[in-house]
């Protein structure tokens, strides 16, 4: 048995108004993560904590999800990324904050794991610990995309909260002003994620994120920290995206793990931990799978990007009930 499950961002209040001019690049994004990557670990041909960061690797490197090239873009114009990953079996865990110059946070937050001390590193260090392990260096220009400097653009003009512009794709097409703004202010809209089962019952979970749009310098968000925005155990992987402080303030992604312990119910546990995030501001989604192969997708707010590998069966969904 191999399951893989993978994010990019849950957000939104009110009904889902449908998809964007831009979502079939995002959907056809996740369904070639799933094949590419399905694949390999259902063959046996990676493991589960290849897998995860395979998977978010490729999601990095597509620009409509904000991690990687295509986050978005701090108070003062800058271009901030942090990521983090764990694995079950041990809980081995590796972190980077505030990277500005790798291509692939995710794979820095895998080898400080495999290195296995300090379990984070923030900023310049991160930056420098990726390169002189050969990672790839870009530079701020190659991070920022069209969409992101039109969301900046407009959150300076409108002076509103961080965030308030992370999920209008109109920037980019005036006649669709005001048709998917939204006054959410969400760090989790295209963060991404995946979690993994392989075929020796072992799961692991990734988490990559360029953080909310306009975020003061130094923000540090629940992606990079273990147990709030990513864990792994023996028995689960979770990776969550919605608002980091709330996510970090209930130990999100740990209160999943412990609650799962004690309900023995995935689809139940996910949903307690969601409704305590929800009253500090924080609705949003995850998504986890178990050892022994169930898995959920659940999200409070209007939509959250989310795909399916289980034993060669692919599924994707944007909106509820899996619209697309």
């Amino acid at each position: 048995m191999a399951v893989l499950v993978i994010h990019g961002g849950a957000g939104g209040d009110g009904p889902w108004l449908g998809k964007t001019p831009l979502d079939p690049a995002r959907i056809s994004c996740m369904k070639q993560v799933l094949q590419t990557i399905g694949a390999k670990l259902e063959s046996g041909e990676i493991d589960c904590l290849e897998a995860v960061t395979m998977a978010v690797e490729m999601l990095e490197d597509e620009p409509l999800f904000n991690a990687g090239q295509g986050s978005v873009i701090d108070e003062d114009g800058s271009v901030t990324m942090d990521a983090s990953i764990m694995r079950g079996f041990d809980q081995a865990a590796g972190s980077v904050v505030n990277v500005t110059e790798l291509r692939h946070p995710i794979r820095a937050a895998n080898l400080i794991l495999k290195q296995g001390w300090p379990v984070m590193l923030n900023s310049a260090a991160a930056d420098q610990f990726g390169l002189a392990n050969n990672l790839e260096q870009v530079s701020q220009d190659w991070l920022k995309t069209e969409l992101r400097r039109g969301q900046w653009q407009q959150w300076r003009a409108s002076k509103d909260s961080p965030g308030s512009t992370d999920e209008d794709d109109s920037v980019l097409d005036h006649d669709l002003e005001g048709r998917v703004k939204t006054e959410f202010s969400d760090e989790g809209m295209g963060t991404v994620g995946a979690v993994a089962l392989d075929s020796n019952g072992n799961v692991a979970a990734a988490t990559s994120t360029g953080g909310m749009t306009g975020k003061p310098r130094g923000r540090i968000g629940d992606t990079p920290i273990i147990g709030a925005g990513t864990w792994a155990d023996k028995s689960i992987a979770i990776s969550c995206t919605g608002v980091g402080e709330a996510y970090i303030r209930t130990c999100a992604a740990h209160r999943l793990a412990m609650t799962f312990r004690s309900e023995n119910d995935l689809a139940k546990s996910a949903e307690l931990v969601l409704d305590e995030v929800a009253p500090l501001g924080g609705r949003g989604g995850l998504i986890a799978v178990s050892s022994s192969g169930d898995y959920v997708m659940p999200f409070q707010t209007r939509l959250m990007y989310r795909g399916l590998w289980n034993s060669g069966s692919i599924e994707v969904g944007i909106g509820p009930q899996n619209e697309i």
